[in-house]
Order: structure tokens, then sequence, then C-alpha cells
């Protein structure tokens, strides 16, 4: 099965080169490319695609606010934005609304492949750490009200906290003497019961509502 790509970044020679690079395996195609945020949305709205590698700074309509109106499709793909810095607070933002990672222009190319692969399996393309220093950087001062929070049990709500401080399963597994697969069934109930699209959207949850503070390993009280 192929995975179809859409390519939108304003310069022409970075689409040529991940359009190259694509074009060299067997399992990805690129369908498109666009060379401004308006045009991503109408190609992404045209042709379906599954992952869409969107540039954050691009004329007419930014890859934020393409991003947002992409992800919100019947048939949303998965959006991976293309940035040139690792700590980019556009970064948080495009994260924030649903964005399943960012890719570094510079990156090497096995490392683009394997975050178009991992993002059209439906993972999220960058580690909780990751998603955590990016938080802990250009989260909100204030906390937003979050009434949902009380569908969690108490043990989900305990799981979502080591979620948002970075542990994977394995490790939240060792905390509560559990299995992993009990660990991962939590895991995906919290996700289900807050909307959430995957482990790098429940580390922002945490930090935007307070559940967990920037630089403290305390929970709130």
């Amino acid at each position: 099965m192929t995975t179809t790509i859409l390519v939108a970044d304003d310069q022409a020679l970075v689409r040529a080169g991940i359009r190259m690079l694509i074009d060299t395996q067997p399992d990805l195609t690129v369908v498109a490319e666009a060379e401004d945020g308006l045009a991503a949305v109408q190609e992404a709205t045209r042709l379906q695609p599954e992952v869409v590698l969107m540039d954050i700074r691009m004329p007419r309509l930014d890859g934020i606010e393409a991003a947002r109106q992409v992800l919100g499709l019947a048939s949303a793909p998965a959006v991976v934005m293309l940035t040139t810095f690792d700590l980019d607070e556009y970064v948080f933002e495009a994260l924030a609304a649903g964005a399943s990672g960012f890719l570094l222009k510079h990156a090497p190319p096995e490392e683009l492949l394997f975050g178009i692969r991992t993002a059209a399996s439906g993972h999220a393309l960058i580690s909780p750490l990751m998603t955590r220093r990016l938080v802990e950087q250009f989260a909100k001062a204030r906390p937003r009200e979050a009434p949902e929070l009380d569908r969690l049990t108490e043990r989900e709500r305990e799981v979502l906290i080591l979620m948002v401080r970075g542990m994977s399963n394995a490790e939240i597994a060792r905390q509560f003497f559990v299995s992993e697969s009990t660990v991962k069934t939590h895991v995906t109930r919290v996700l289900a019961k807050l909307a959430l699209r995957d482990r790098a959207q429940a580390v922002i949850y945490g930090y935007e509502t307070g559940l967990v503070t920037p630089g403290s390993n305390q929970d709130p009280r």
C-alpha cells in the first residue's frame, strides 16, 4: 500500500528535494505540491492525501492556520510541520492545533522518511520529552479550565500526569507495578475521554490545564 503525501513549502528547491527523496521509496508517493498555505488547504481538500508536510511560514495563509483547516476536513490527514528550529514557538501552536509533530528541514533523509511513515501510521512524531520542552517554554501562564478531567478515573489521571512528564508506557508500568498492556489500555482511554489525538497533544493538554506545572515534578494541589 502506498502512502500519499502533499508537500507544502514556499521554496521550490525544498519541495523538489523532498519529492526527489520520496520518489525513491516504493511505499511513498507525492500526489501534489503547494507553494503557500491556501493552496495546501485546497489541494488537501481535493486530493485527500494521507500525510501533509506543511512549512510553518508561508505566504497568503501561514502553515499553522493551514494546518488547522486541513485537520478540520472530514478525511483529515496527518499533518507534519516543517521548520528550521526545533524550539520554534510556532511548533507549539501547531501541535496544539493537532499536528502529528514536526521535522527539521535539514534533517537527514532517513529521518524525514521515518517521520512520514510514523505520521502515516497514526503516531506522534516527536517524543513527549521534546513536546515538554516546547510546552515549558511557550505554555500560557494561566491554565485554562478543564471540566472534562472529571471523566477520568483516579488511575487514569495518574497515568496522564506521568505521560505529561514524558514517561513511556514501560516506565509507567514499573511505577504502578502493572503490565505494559494495562498501561496502554489506560492511555487509550485517557486520549478517548479527553478527545486528544496522541501523546504529544496529551503533554500539551497537561500543561495548558495546569495538571502539571513547568519545572515541577509535584502534582498540583
